[in-house]
């Protein structure tokens, strides 16, 4: 069985790259605006905050000595993104890092002039952040996460169990993932090619996501997709829970997802897009224009399954999806 090396989604994060205590502003600074999903007290948001300043840092720029970084989040609160916003503009930065689609949306209502590189940010042009991928236009471009081919294939993969799921709800919060309809009707429409049919299933609190997996497990071979939702993402160890305690098949977007019981993951590295964003903004820092920097595709994959989970869910895994994992629990 072929295992390539996993790339984590929570990768080991130098501790002394973690901006700690707010220093004073030197003449000269340049300045970041900092607005991203996750916590900066969690694993997720340290990890995300260590990678975009240790990669800063290899590009020279450093916190608290020719650069001062805001830094704000958000956790999965799409209102406080939009006051968090107001605070970074009234800072007056040169550039803007805005991780998740609920920061660039918040981010784009406050300017049109301040140059946004996003991370983790799903249909860009569908939501008009951008003009296209090539040519951004505007004042925004950067990093995708996700977007429809990979959700399908993600959905493709339920089919490849045994029993094979036959109806697949995809699970979002609509407040923190505009981007969903779209990657839904994409789903629908390519759901009879693959061979299920596709639920739509928004919501907003653990009591939704409970009565949401109970109807899917009352259902002839469903299965659940979790969107690269920061919802989701917080929610993890609940939708995992549930998904277990009602035997229904899952596909997570992180591994930390994945780890609190799912039983097949299809991930990027949640970092790396953090990493490349450190990228465009010294060549913004620097002078270059922002009409230069189309926006990227994720280009790490990974595959990961769990056969214990399989197990307790009562699910056989085909060989195909084994051969093709990087990873495997046994």
């Amino acid at each position: 069985m072929r295992r390539r090396e996993f790339i984590g989604a929570l990768g080991a994060v130098a501790t002394s790259a973690w901006p700690l205590v707010a220093r004073a502003q030197p003449l000269g600074q340049r300045r970041i605006g900092f607005l991203s999903i996750s916590k900066p007290d969690d694993t997720f948001g340290k990890a995300i905050g260590g990678a975009f300043a240790q990669a800063l840092a290899a590009l020279g720029w450093n916190d608290g000595a020719n650069l001062k970084i805001d830094w704000r989040w958000y956790g999965a609160d799409a209102a406080l993104a939009r006051r968090q916003a107001a605070e970074l503009l009234a800072a007056k930065p040169d550039v803007l890092l805005a991780g998740g689609n609920p920061a660039v949306e918040a981010l784009r209502r406050q300017t049109q002039t301040i140059p946004i590189v996003f991370a983790l940010v799903s249909d860009p042009v569908g939501l008009g952040y951008v003009e296209s991928l090539a040519s951004p236009g505007g004042n925004i471009t950067g990093f995708m996460s996700y977007d429809p081919p990979i959700y399908t294939k993600q959905m493709q993969m339920l089919t490849q169990i045994r029993p094979a799921a036959k109806t697949v709800a995809l699970l979002y919060n609509p407040d923190t993932a505009p981007y969903a309809p779209h990657m839904v009707a994409a789903m629908q429409a390519a759901a009879k090619s693959v061979g299920v049919a596709v639920r739509d299933a928004p919501c907003h609190n653990d009591a939704e996501i409970e009565a949401a997996i109970t109807a899917l497990a009352q259902t002839d071979g469903g299965g659940l997709l979790a969107l690269g939702d920061i919802f989701n993402q917080m929610h993890g160890d609940v939708i995992a829970a549930l998904a277990l305690k009602y035997k229904v098949p899952t596909v997570f977007p992180t591994r930390q997802m994945f780890e609190s019981g799912g039983l097949i993951a299809y991930i990027i590295d949640v970092l790396d897009p953090y990493r490349r964003a450190a990228n465009y903004v010294d060549r913004i820092l620097k002078g270059e224009k922002l009409a230069n920097l189309p926006v990227q595709a994720p280009t790490k994959f990974s595959l990961m399954i769990n056969l214990k989970t399989a197990r307790a869910l009562g699910v056989t895994v085909t060989s195909p999806l084994l051969d093709n994992a990087d990873e495997v629990i046994e």
